[in-house]
């Protein structure tokens, strides 16, 4: 359970598994033993790096896995367009783009 916590949210931060084994200061052999639950019990210090790290509370990281809900689906919709170097006024910009394609969308869909 910790483990795949903790993979979840690296992968949510953009994060790849060396990135988070390096600023944690922990072998990446170590941290990939952990995401697959092979290691389930690892010491508090090196979950407390981690959730440091990852920008979360320890508890975040032994609580259970809830499901993914809508909402965290627009989270990560926001955090790819955050990866891209997109900022909100970008977005404000490019939204007369994605009107476009609804509205060309919708007009392919009657035909």
């Amino acid at each position: 359970m910790i483990g795949t916590n903790i993979n979840r949210i690296r992968r949510k931060k953009n994060l790849t598994l060396s990135e988070l084994a390096e600023r944690a200061d922990v072998s990446k052999s170590y941290l990939s033993n952990i995401e697959r639950n092979l290691n389930d019990n690892p010491s508090i210090q090196i979950v407390e790096k981690l959730a440091e790290v990852l920008g979360v509370e320890v508890v975040a990281l032994l609580g259970e896995e809830k499901p993914f809900t809508k909402d965290d689906e627009w989270i990560e919709f926001v955090d790819n367009l955050k990866s891209l170097g997109i900022t909100k006024p970008d977005f404000d910009e490019y939204r007369i783009v994605f009107e476009f394609i609804k509205w060309k969308n919708q007009k392919d869909a009657k035909k």
